[in-house]
Formats: structure tokens, C-alpha cells, sequence
């Protein structure tokens, strides 16, 4: 049974650009250097065919993952989103209560996640424990390095 993945429009264009990029691009690429190692002679013994045919094969696995990500995907309508409250797709300020570090994140979906860009994952434990809150609330929240405080600030889209 196939699972339903969230995406936001911009997740999902991404997606498709790259499966375009693996059929247009990529797999002509391998076909081409299956047919130059072809040419050398004897395939029992030719390393560069065999790898070249791993390579195919990895990349035709790629390209049956995308596509059926792809089949199984939606892409979540910000307008029927609670801007009052936190959740997906929620820019949230928040406070570290012990030594007052202001952050900012965006919760995006898990296949979406980029923490060098402030996006975290709806799926991990601070995304987890804010989920429903409201601004002003303060927030306890479990995570791997013990209990954290946290005050939310600000919630915006």
C-alpha cells in the first residue's frame, strides 16, 4: 500500500524537475556509456560495462521511486490552514527560555526539511510539541538533549 506524502507546490515542482532531469538528462548519459563500453570487446571481463549497467540500474530505481512518490503526492492548500495556531507550513519565533535565543523555523513537510534554511520537519520532536499552540504560550519539549523551554513569539505564514 502506497502512503500519502504532503508536499507545498514549490517540494513538488522540485520533484518533478528532477525526475525530468533523470529521463531527459541522466538516462540517455547511461545508455550512452553502456554502448562505449559495449564496443570494447568481451562483456564477461569489462569492468566499465558492468558498471555501467549498476549505475542503470540505480538510476532506474530512482526514477520508479519518484514516480510513485509522485502518483501517491498532494500538495497542501495553505488557505485551509489555522494561521491562529501553529502547523504545517507555520513560520514560529520562538524564545529558548534558559538562554534566551531567538529562532525562527518553518515546519514543512519531512521531505522538505532543511535546517541551514530554518525548515524543520512537522515530524520532529520541536515541530511535534508546537503543533496546536498558540502565540504567547510557553512550551516544554522533549528532544534528544533533555527537556527545552520555549516561548512562542510569533506565528506567521
Amino acid at each position: 500500500m502506497n502512503q500519502v506524502k504532503y508536499f507545498t507546490k514549490d517540494g513538488l515542482d522540485k520533484l518533478k524537475d528532477e525526475l525530468e532531469r533523470l529521463k531527459s538528462v541522466e538516462r540517455p548519459a547511461v545508455s550512452q556509456m553502456i554502448a562505449e563500453a559495449r564496443e570494447k570487446g568481451d562483456l564477461s571481463e569489462n569492468a566499465e560495462y558492468d558498471a555501467a549497467k549498476n549505475e542503470q540500474g540505480m538510476l532506474e530505481l530512482r526514477i520508479a521511486k519518484l514516480e510513485e512518490t509522485l502518483i501517491n503526492a498532494r500538495v497542501i492548500d495553505e488557505s485551509q490552514l489555522d494561521s491562529s495556531r501553529v502547523s504545517i507550513l507555520s513560520r514560529v519565533k520562538l524564545k529558548n527560555m534558559k538562554n534566551n535565543a531567538v529562532m525562527q523555523y518553518t515546519l514543512v513537510p519531512e521531505n522538505e526539511a532543511d535546517i541551514r534554511n530554518g525548515k524543520i520537519s512537522v515530524n520532529s520532536p520541536i515541530a511535534q510539541g508546537l503543533l496546536g499552540k498558540e502565540s504567547g504560550e510557553t512550551v516544554e519539549i522533549q528532544v534528544p538533549a533533555g527537556l527545552m523551554t520555549f516561548k512562542i513569539m510569533d506565528i506567521s505564514r
